[in-house]
Parts: C-alpha cells; sequence; structure tokens
C-alpha cells in the first residue's frame, strides 16, 4: 500500500510521515510530497519517496501521485482566496492517478462554521464528496502550538491577546493529530466517515492564560479584544494584514465554540489520551530553557 502525503515540507505533513514510518509502514511507500523537495531530503535519505508537488499544477499533481493508493491533503496554508481552487486541483490529480482514498484535513464542525477559513474547508468538502472519490473528513480543532509557540512573548507582555471571549477551545498537538491521521490511512473502515478531532480538555483563553501562570509562576491575563482591534494589534505585531484579519476571524469563530468538540474521535482514533494543555506548556518551556 503507497500513501502520499501532501505538505510534507511543512509541520502536520512531515509529523504525519513520521507517524507512518512508526507505524511500520516501509518507507518506500510512503511519498512525501512539497514544493521544496530540499526541505526533505533527509526523508530520501531514509528511504521515503520524495515527490515535487505544486497545488497550482495539476499535471504535476498526476504525476506525484502516480502509483498511490491513499493520499493525505493537508490544507494549504496560501492566501485564503487560493485555498479551495488548490484543494480542488489535487482532488482531481488523485483521482486521475487512481487513488482509492483521499483524507481530508478540515476544520471542527466545517459544514457550520462561520469564519473565512471554515468556509474554504467546507467548499473542500463538498467539492470531495461530490466528486465521488472516497473520503475522509480529519475536522482537526485549533493546534496547542499555536499558543505554546508564543509562550517566550506571551510570559514577556503578561498578556494573551483575543477576540474568543469565553469560548471553549478544544486544542490539541499536532502530533497527536498527525497520528490520527496516520491510523486512517493504514487501518480500513474510515471511508466516508467525518471525525471530529480535538484535545479532551477544552479551555477558554482566559483558563490558557490561567494554565500559563501556573506552569511558570509569573502572572498572566487574558485581554479579549473586538475582532477588528485584534487584527489591528496582530497586523501592528508584524503579520500581513490578510493573514492578521483571517486569526481574528478565527477567534470570532471560537467565541461561538466553533473550535469546540468533545467527541472524543481523537483519543479512539489515537487509542491514549491526547496531550493536555499543561504537558503542552512543560513541553515548551522546556525548550525555552
Amino acid at each position: 500500500m503507497s500513501i502520499v502525503i501532501t505538505g510534507a515540507t511543512g509541520r502536520l505533513g512531515r509529523l504525519t510521515v513520521e507517524a507512518l514510518l512508526r507505524r511500520g509502514i516501509p518507507a518506500a511507500d510512503i511519498i512525501a510530497t512539497g514544493r521544496d523537495v530540499a526541505r526533505i531530503k533527509d526523508l530520501a535519505d531514509r528511504g521515503v519517496t520524495v515527490r515535487r508537488a505544486d497545488f497550482a499544477d495539476t499535471d504535476g499533481l498526476v504525476e506525484a501521485f502516480a502509483g498511490a493508493d491513499r493520499l493525505l491533503l493537508v490544507s494549504a496554508s496560501v492566501p485564503v482566496d487560493e485555498r479551495v481552487a488548490n484543494h480542488r486541483r489535487v482532488i482531481d490529480a488523485a483521482a486521475s492517478a487512481g487513488v482509492s482514498l483521499v483524507a481530508y484535513t478540515s476544520t471542527t464542525h466545517a459544514d457550520t462554521v462561520t469564519t473565512v477559513l471554515g468556509a474554504t474547508h467546507r467548499e473542500t468538502e463538498e467539492y470531495l464528496r461530490d466528486h465521488g472519490i472516497p473520503g475522509v473528513l480529519l475536522r482537526n480543532s485549533w493546534y496547542l502550538e499555536n499558543y505554546t509557540s508564543q509562550l517566550p512573548q506571551i510570559l514577556q507582555n503578561g498578556a494573551v491577546v483575543g477576540a474568543a471571549g469565553e469560548g471553549r477551545i478544544s486544542a490539541a498537538s499536532r502530533a497527536d493529530y498527525a497520528e490520527a491521521a496516520a491510523v486512517v490511512l493504514t487501518t480500513e473502515g474510515h471511508t466516508g466517515t467525518v471525525y471530529e478531532l480535538g484535545g479532551d480538555e477544552s479551555f477558554t483563553l482566559t483558563e490558557l492564560a490561567a494554565a500559563m501562570s501556573a506552569a511558570t509562576g509569573r502572572q498572566v491575563t487574558y485581554t479579549d479584544l473586538p475582532v477588528t482591534d485584534l487584527a489591528q494589534v496582530l497586523a501592528a505585531a508584524g503579520l500581513p494584514a490578510e493573514l492578521a484579519e483571517v486569526l481574528a476571524d478565527a477567534d470570532r469563530g471560537m467565541n461561538r465554540g466553533e473550535m469546540y468538540t468533545d467527541s472524543g474521535d481523537l483519543r479512539r482514533l489515537i487509542g491514549r489520551p491526547p496531550v493536555t494543555l499543561a504537558e503542552a506548556l512543560e513541553v515548551a518551556l522546556q525548550k525555552t530553557q
């Protein structure tokens, strides 16, 4: 069984390749793809099949997917207005290459979310379903790393800043989402399933700040802003204006509970409790020392 991973040059794709290797999939049966294959040369050195794949090049995608049985479509990180078109090209190419199953990394409650990012996931899910190719939807909640990677700056400022109000967030680690993807790609019985994936212990951003205070012994508070103000703060911190607006809009969705799930799907897929916020903070602190 040959398995293609798109976006293997990114963090979630790379972690999925590693999870497949841990599960005993022969390296030669894993096809790791990305635009800049130099970034995954080390995987090629370990025997993984590495192929260049550009989401904008349909013919190149068909070549990259040749001989594959299953494919993980890791949602693109390009500008929002290009995401759906890129995803459609991947799905078209997978069908042309004879791929028998496409797993797509979507977002929690993609069928009902109101965010800009959510709309791109919903359109991709609809295209995959209408295309007729067998699929699995991996609806991932937020990443714990979205917060733990900011820990040094948060501690410096003494504040978590957001627009999520008291909305609960079922964040989990990238590694756990990658492990779930690897399980779906290597076992049977998942075709047509929608998995709502997230951590077992949800939290608000107020609780996130409290957890950071407890973990570090330093006072961290949560400052809740209007969505437009948060976008301005993020842009002032150096993010491109479009990305700042998308992330602020994501917080608006969190306020509406759109990143919350109590399905337990992630725990059942990976066969253990997902990494908790406290555990992720402990790891992040070790990296800063």
